[in-house]
């Protein structure tokens, strides 16, 4: 008997598009360089063939694929706190939930931008860089620690729901789900109904991650079409050094602290992540990544929501590590382009003051840069700096992106498992959430007939 062929899973399906779609934008912008454009001719008039695939359909289909994850990520993380919330059996576990996640993801990202800035010492990624004379950089006013603090509690939470102000909408669920968990039977029958809207939420991540080849195909190919190689080459020492302390803070660090805390087994956490790993690659946000990123805690590694739906969004809005690390290293980098000898006391500095706005600079347009020049300014380095590291910024974004987000879920485990909220044996099982990915266009025909 013959048996049928195989069918691509959902990860294969992804790394091929991003394959393909890495190729697509080099050889594109390989036609360019070679001919100045690539056109054709439409009723006599001359079509720029490359406008038209580059800035029009792979843009289009990569911003629709973006702002479809984006779409989900409010509801999503608002349901799901809610139902994790209220069915919590002990409501004081909340507090060591929060205690131990932002102990977890500050630590991280302590330890974070100290590997980068020993590397950075070390390496030496700014030495023989000519010394710019016209970079700038106009860096925007950081919020103040009060203001921070007042701002994670929302005036109007539907405007923090349609401005998508992350923890303003974290702060909002837990109070909601806490009111819901002591109201008795009426708590009971609207928390049915977000268990039933939690189900539907998720099903849309199914979809949305069953069009992900496609989506990712189109963001790298613009990508890859636009990204010179003249400008790695030239801060070929500072991109080498952020992406190898990225490398080993994702394949040292946290198995190290997974393995401690926990004694799970990392090699199953990686395993586990490429489909989470892709997405946050390819569109560059934590937040817009976040569906993936839940869904994979619960379903793939075994998560209770009552943990995950914390943890998770709770990482996505304040765990930078992969941020930490760019600073760290490009502290030094602008350090010794402008030949500063950076003392002791000013190293300590830049570890606590990044390791603090990690926190501090939360759901800020643009947090990166933000603290990057927060931190240059408390060890008097000019801010223009910056402009040096923007050209391969966007790059190296994309892996930091996935390491934080690795570092989301491990926390995650860590934390579930301590608190008793963990299911080991889907976290064991390679194909645990496999199934949930598989969407069968068949179900609407059975749901017609």
């Amino acid at each position: 008997m013959q048996q049928s062929p195989q069918k691509l899973g959902l990860t294969a399906k992804i790394f091929i598009g991003m394959v393909a779609g890495i190729l697509t934008g080099v050889f594109l912008q390989w036609l360019a360089d070679d001919s100045g454009d690539i056109s054709f001719s439409v009723f006599g008039m001359g079509v720029s063939t490359y406008a038209i695939l580059v800035d029009g359909i792979f843009h289009v289909l990569g911003q629709i694929f973006i702002n479809s994850l984006k779409m989900l990520v409010v509801p999503l993380v608002f349901i799901s706190l809610v139902c994790g919330i209220a069915n919590l059996s002990d409501p004081s576990k909340l507090g060591r939930l929060g205690g131990k996640s932002i102990a977890l993801y500050v630590g991280t990202t302590a330890i974070a931008i100290t590997l980068a800035m020993t590397a950075a010492l070390i390496i030496q990624p700014g030495t023989g860089v000519p010394l710019p004379t016209d970079a700038e950089y106009a860096a925007k006013e950081a919020p103040t620690l009060a203001n921070v603090i007042i701002d994670i509690f929302p005036s109007n939470p539907f405007a923090a729901f349609a401005e998508g102000k992350m923890l303003q909408v974290i702060a909002f669920a837990v109070l909601f789900g806490l009111a819901m968990a002591m109201c008795g039977e009426s708590g009971k029958r609207i928390s049915s109904l977000f268990n039933d809207m939690n189900e539907v939420v998720m099903k849309l991540v199914t979809i949305l991650m069953n069009l992900a080849p496609y989506g990712v195909f189109a963001l790298l190919a613009k990508l890859f079409a636009y990204i010179e190689a003249e400008t790695i080459s030239r801060l070929v020492w500072y991109f080498g050094c952020v992406l190898g302390v990225l490398f080993i803070h994702a394949l040292v660090t946290y198995p190290i602290l997974l393995k401690l805390l926990s004694g799970l087994n990392p090699l199953m956490l990686f395993r586990k992540m490429q489909d989470a790993a892709a997405f946050a690659f390819s569109t560059a946000s934590s937040s817009a990544t976040l569906p993936v990123t839940l869904e994979t805690a619960t379903n793939k590694l075994g998560v209770k929501k009552s943990v995950a739906s914390f943890t998770v969004p709770l990482g996505s809005t304040i765990n930078m590590d992969g941020t930490a690390i760019m600073q760290g290293v490009a502290t030094v980098f602008i350090a010794q382009v402008y030949g500063v000898d950076l003392s002791a006391t000013d190293l300590m500095m830049v570890v606590l003051t990044a390791t603090l706005a990690s926190i501090g600079t939360a759901g800020v347009p643009g947090v990166g840069l933000l603290m990057l020049a927060m931190v240059l300014a408390q060890v008097n380095l000019p801010v223009e700096g910056i402009a040096l590291i923007i050209g391969v910024d966007r790059l190296l974004d994309m892996t930091r992106t996935a390491v934080n987000v690795t570092g989301d879920c491990m926390v995650a485990c860590i934390v579930g498992k301590s608190e008793g909220e963990f299911d080991e044996e889907v976290f064991n099982d390679i194909d645990a959430g496999e199934a949930q990915e598989e969407l069968d266009l068949h179900d609407f025909k059975k749901m017609s007939d």
